[in-house]
């Protein structure tokens, strides 16, 4: 259910992140795809669960039962620190130039590719 107004999200696209709430804690894995607006993440072998897929020709997409990843909460997932490789939580740090980086609460070590 989208809310009025932008949702941010600290958790991007590629990110590594461990689940730290509900069937699958513990697990580690990267972000596939995340949806801000609800509040949703998917990560890699987190949360699968199978489908019924009917056959399609036209695609060349054979029938059966296909095993996907679901949509988890983006409350149940936390950053992995790349320094210490424990999970952590995110600031954001203001340049002089008015960039914002994502950074590692508890080592400092920034979390965006430059």
């Amino acid at each position: 259910m989208a809310t009025k107004g932008n949702k941010r999200s600290k958790v991007r696209k590629g990110d590594q992140v461990v689940v730290i709430a509900g069937r699958d804690n513990g697990k580690r894995g990267r972000v596939l795809e995340v949806l801000p607006a609800d509040g949703k993440v998917k990560v890699e072998g987190v949360a699968m669960m199978k489908k019924h897929q009917r056959g399609n020709q036209q695609l060349n997409r054979g029938g059966g039962i296909i095993e996907k990843e679901a949509y988890i909460n983006i409350s149940n997932v936390q950053l992995i620190d790349p320094q210490s490789g424990k999970p952590t939580r995110v600031r954001y740090e203001v340049a002089d130039d008015g960039s914002k980086t994502r950074v590692a609460t508890g080592s400092g070590q920034t979390l965006d590719k430059a």
